[in-house]
């Protein structure tokens, strides 16, 4: 397996961990969404939300994870790629369109965090495309 698509499964885990730990979070205390994420219009936060929030989290921590165990299958891939592509379109709305997230740490941050998931993802592609041939030459 390259290095690139190593550095890439870790990656996942370590994101994977974190959006573990903002689930129990959002599970713990619906405050941190207003206090953090959603601070243009805290007074729309509330528990429903918060739990919404925390297993939207949660599913797209166990794909992620998934995909680090088994980052060969295309679909798995796919499938991540678009979590990541759905929380930064989720962000972007919510700090330009809806008007609920303020440019701050708390919003920055997991922007940061899926365009560098993305952009890692896309180049991840060629290293996938590459690999099952070599390994097809090695059995033959």
């Amino acid at each position: 397996m390259s290095r690139f698509l190593n550095v890439l499964r870790s990656w996942l885990v370590i994101v994977s961990i974190i959006a573990m730990g903002n689930t129990l979070q959002s599970f713990r205390d619906h405050t941190f969404l207003y206090e953090k994420l959603y601070t243009g219009k805290p007074d729309l936060v509330n528990g429903l939300q918060a739990r919404t929030f925390g297993i939207w989290t949660l599913l797209s921590s166990v794909i992620r994870c998934l995909c680090a165990i088994d980052i060969h299958n295309k679909t798995l891939y796919h499938i991540t790629l678009w979590t990541f592509l759905l929380a930064l379109g989720h962000f972007l709305s919510e700090l330009f369109v809806f008007g609920t997230a303020a440019p701050t740490i708390g919003v920055l941050a997991p922007l940061m965090v899926a365009s560098f998931s993305i952009l890692g993802m896309l180049v991840g592609l060629q290293y996938l495309e590459v690999e099952p041939v070599s390994r097809q030459k090695k059995r033959n």
